[in-house]
C-alpha cells in the first residue's frame, strides 16, 4: 500500500468512527417549558445576564410546529437582565420571564396592517411610574394629580423610541410597587435601554404588522443558559 493511501485510510476510519454530523436542534420555542399557550411568540434572548445586546425573534406555530417569521438584533437594559420576580425599579435591568402583550402605542400612526389595539400618543399621554399613585404602571391621559411628573414618562418626549411600541405585561395585571413600571418592546434609541427591549425601527414595524391578538402572542425574555435561560424552567406571565 502506498504511504499516502495508508494515511487516507486512517482518516476515513476516524470519520466513520465519529458517526454522522449532529442534526440541527429543534426551534427554540420547541425547547421551552412554556410559550404562553398561543400560536405566536416573540423570544428576546441574550447570551448572559450581564449582556446588553442579543436577538429578538418572532415565531408562528403552524401545523404543530414553530416556524421563525423574522428576527432582529436587540438591546436590553444598561445593567443587563434579572429574574422578573426579583427585579427592583430604577435598576436599568430587563426582567426575564414570559409575558403577554396587552396593546401597542406610538407617536406615529400604526403601520399598515396592524391588528393589535394601538393607542396614539398625544401631548397629554403619560406612563405613570410613581409608586404612590393609584395609576402606577398604567397609561394615563392626562396625568392624574397623584402621579408626579418626575416619577413618570411623558411619552411624547421619546420621539425615536416610542415611534412604535408594544406594552410588555411585566408587573402589569396586579402591579407590585417598587418592582418596576413601563417595560416595553420599542424602537432603538442611542444605546442600551432603561429596562425595556428594543429593536431597529423597521423590525418594530414588521412585528406590529405580524402580531395577531387572536393568536395570543407572548414575549419570552431570557438568556442562553443558567437560571434565566429561555429553555429552562417555566416562567409564567405576571
Amino acid at each position: 500500500m502506498r504511504p499516502g493511501a495508508a494515511v487516507l485510510a486512517s482518516v476515513s476510519l476516524l470519520v466513520l468512527a465519529a458517526g454522522p454530523a449532529p442534526e440541527n436542534p429543534p426551534p427554540l420555542p420547541e425547547r421551552m417549558a412554556d410559550t404562553g399557550g398561543g400560536s405566536q411568540l416573540i423570544t428576546a434572548q441574550a447570551a448572559r445576564t450581564s449582556s446588553t445586546t442579543g436577538t429578538v425573534t418572532w415565531w408562528d406555530r403552524r401545523d404543530g410546529r414553530w416556524v421563525k417569521a423574522g428576527s432582529a438584533p436587540a438591546r436590553f437594559g444598561a445593567n443587563g437582565l434579572v429574574e422578573g420576580g426579583s427585579r427592583e425599579q430604577g435598576t436599568n435591568t430587563t426582567p426575564t420571564g414570559l409575558y403577554d402583550l396587552p396593546y401597542a402605542f406610538g407617536i406615529e400612526p400604526a403601520p399598515e396592517g396592524t391588528r393589535t389595539p394601538y393607542r396614539p400618543v398625544r401631548q397629554t399621554s403619560w406612563w405613570c411610574q410613581d409608586n404612590d399613585s393609584r395609576s402606577y404602571n398604567r397609561w394615563t391621559d392626562p396625568r392624574p394629580a397623584d402621579c408626579r411628573a418626575a416619577e413618570s414618562e411623558h411619552l411624547i418626549s421619546y420621539g425615536t423610541q416610542y415611534a412604535y411600541a408594544l406594552v410588555i405585561g411585566f408587573n402589569y395585571r396586579q402591579p407590585v410597587r417598587g418592582r418596576g413600571a413601563g417595560i416595553f418592546l420599542h424602537v432603538n434609541g442611542r444605546g442600551a435601554t432603561a429596562g425595556c427591549v428594543s429593536v431597529p425601527r423597521d423590525a418594530m414595524r414588521r412585528i406590529l404588522n405580524w402580531a395577531e391578538p387572536g393568536r395570543s402572542p407572548h414575549i419570552a425574555i431570557g438568556t442562553d443558559a443558567g437560571p434565566t435561560a429561555l429553555t429552562g424552567r417555566s416562567q409564567p406571565a405576571h
